[in-house]
């Protein structure tokens, strides 16, 4: 059974426009009913909600989702677990759905973050906010495939999904966290993170079961369900970019194509573009909340193989066995070096 969820992070600025309380006394009372660990002395505990762990604000924020997130029949959601590509992928897919609006040179993304264009139905649910423009139908999650809002599935949304290799997801996971304001607050190292990983109790966790569900609905709904790695959008992405157009419904004509259209885009969504602009320099995303972090902080290096730069070949090679065993069987490999 999970213990109180701490107040500091409950009270930081979020779940303040909720339709009434009970929905807060609700979903308290749930999480209070959730397997719960806190091995290294966190602030409060990982919960374990739906079969994945993360910390409370999240998971009342996905509970809050799945309850009032009405999705509409032309929607696109972009799913991830954290720091696998989601902020490249976002910025491909809004160019993509509105280069009949913008161009490059008048596109949103030259003005606001990946994150800003794309709602991220759990986020701005725990904050009650709604940024929807229905006019673009994108919207983002990192909640796992089982978790989505029942609409997505009724209406038959198609869902484009992004994974990465292991190793890199936990070492920009890692550097990520360690930047957020509210680091200070676990008392954590790198090694005790990284055993969390292993074990799969660590927010988002397990990873490998996140991509599963994922991976397995798309080969059932290859219509509904896209299924990317990052290293291969990194290796051929115009190609890439190209089949995401196609499974969205926005295929480039060959008059676009022969004009340069996808190497504009691929220019445009670019990390050395984005990462150059004065909002992805100096903006932040949800300021005075639990989830507030600057939005530098999801431009890094984007680099194939960077967790060489930390963890040992023994560290890789362990995590490299462990997640091959839970996708035995799969058809799915994902650890690229």
């Amino acid at each position: 059974m999970g213990s109180s969820p701490d107040e500091s992070m409950m009270n930081s600025g979020d779940f303040g426009t909720l339709e009434d309380e009970n929905d807060r006394e609700e979903f308290i009372n749930k999480l209070l009913t959730l397997p719960s660990r806190n091995d290294w002395n966190f602030p409060e505990p990982l919960y374990q909600y739906q079969g994945f762990w993360n910390f409370s604000p999240y998971i009342i924020g996905l509970m809050l989702a799945q309850k009032r997130f009405q999705a509409q029949p032309n929607d696109i959601i972009l799913c991830s677990h954290p720091k696998t590509g989601p902020t490249w992928l976002k910025a491909l897919a809004f160019a993509n759905v509105t280069r009949s609006q913008y161009d490059d040179s008048t596109s949103p993304l030259l003005t606001k973050s990946p994150h800003d264009v794309v709602p991220f139905i759990e986020l701005d649910a725990a904050q009650g906010v709604d940024n929807r423009d229905l006019k673009v139908p994108l919207a983002a999650t990192h909640g796992p495939f089982n978790s989505l809002p029942t609409s997505f599935r009724t209406l038959g949304c198609k869902i484009v999904y992004i994974c990465r290799d292991p190793k890199d997801a936990f070492m920009s996971l890692w550097h990520f966290m360690t930047k957020q304001i509210w680091f200070p607050l676990l008392s954590i190292t790198f090694e005790d993170a990284f055993e969390m990983f292993c074990e799969g109790v660590l927010v988002h966790g397990p990873y490998w079961e996140h991509v599963l569900e994922y991976w397995r609905a798309s080969l059932e709904s290859p219509e509904m369900v896209l299924f990317f790695k990052y290293e291969d959008l990194k290796t051929n992405t115009s190609f890439h970019v190209k089949r995401l157009a196609d499974f969205m419904g926005f295929a480039f004509t060959p008059e676009e194509e022969k004009q340069g259209a996808v190497d504009k885009i691929i220019e445009l969504c670019s990390l050395e573009t984005l990462s150059s602009l004065e909002v992805n320099r100096n903006g932040k995303q949800r300021e005075n909340s639990m989830f507030e972090c600057r939005n530098g902080l999801f431009f890094r290096k984007g680099k194939v193989g960077d967790w060489k730069s930390a963890m040992t070949p023994e560290m890789g090679a362990r995590l490299d066995r462990i997640v091959e065993l839970k996708l035995s069987g799969s058809g799915l490999t994902l650890s690229a070096n």
